[in-house]
C-alpha cells in the first residue's frame, strides 16, 4: 500500500468516525448551559468537527494531488517499523486497561515512562519531568478547572485533600 492510498483510507475512515462522534455527542446538549458552562457533548462535537474539517481539506488535496504526501508513491509502513508500532498500540491498550485498576493518574506516568525512557530512549531526567508534569497538568486542567472527574481507581484516596482544597 503507499502513503497516497494510506492516506486516502484514513481520511474516509476518520471522517465517517468524526460523523460518528458529532451524532453521539449531539445526544447531549453542545452548547453553553447557563450559569453550568459547556453541555455534555460540547467538547466531543466541536472537536469532532474540527476532525471532519480537517479529513475534508486532505481529501480535497488528496484529489487535486496537492503536497508531497498526496502524490507520494513510497510504501506506506516498511516491514521493521512494525515491531515499533506494536510496541505503541500494546502499550496504549495496556495503559488504558488500567485506568480501572489504578487510574489515570497511576497508568499513565507508567505509559510515560515506557514510551519516553524505553522506546523513546530519552533521559531518565525528562522522562521523569514529563512523567510527573503532564498527569498534575491533566489533574487541574479535567477535575479542577473543567470539574471532569476522571477514573482513579485505587489512588483515589490521595486525591481527597485535593478535593477539600479544590472543590
Amino acid at each position: 500500500m503507499t502513503v497516497r492510498t494510506a492516506e486516502l483510507l484514513m481520511a474516509i475512515m476518520m471522517g465517517a468516525f468524526s460523523i460518528y462522534l458529532m451524532v453521539k455527542s449531539a445526544e447531549l446538549p453542545i452548547g453553553w448551559i447557563e450559569e453550568e458552562g459547556p453541555g455534555g457533548g460540547s467538547w466531543p462535537f466541536w472537536l469532532a468537527t474540527i476532525m471532519l474539517i480537517s479529513c475534508g481539506g486532505i481529501l480535497f488535496n488528496w484529489f487535486r494531488k496537492k503536497g508531497r504526501i498526496a502524490t507520494s508513491t513510497k510504501t506506506y509502513i516498511e516491514s521493521h517499523v512494525l515491531g515499533d508500532v506494536a510496541a505503541v498500540a500494546g502499550s496504549l491498550i495496556i495503559t488504558v486497561a488500567l485506568f480501572s485498576f489504578i487510574g489515570i493518574y497511576g497508568a499513565l506516568p507508567l505509559f510515560l515512562v515506557f514510551y519516553l525512557r524505553f522506546l523513546g530512549k530519552h533521559s531518565w531526567g525528562l522522562t521523569m519531568t514529563l512523567a510527573v508534569v503532564i498527569p498534575v497538568v491533566i489533574f487541574y486542567f479535567f477535575e479542577i478547572t473543567l470539574k471532569i472527574i476522571l477514573p482513579k481507581g485505587i489512588t483515589e484516596p490521595f486525591f481527597i485533600p485535593l478535593y477539600k482544597i479544590f472543590l
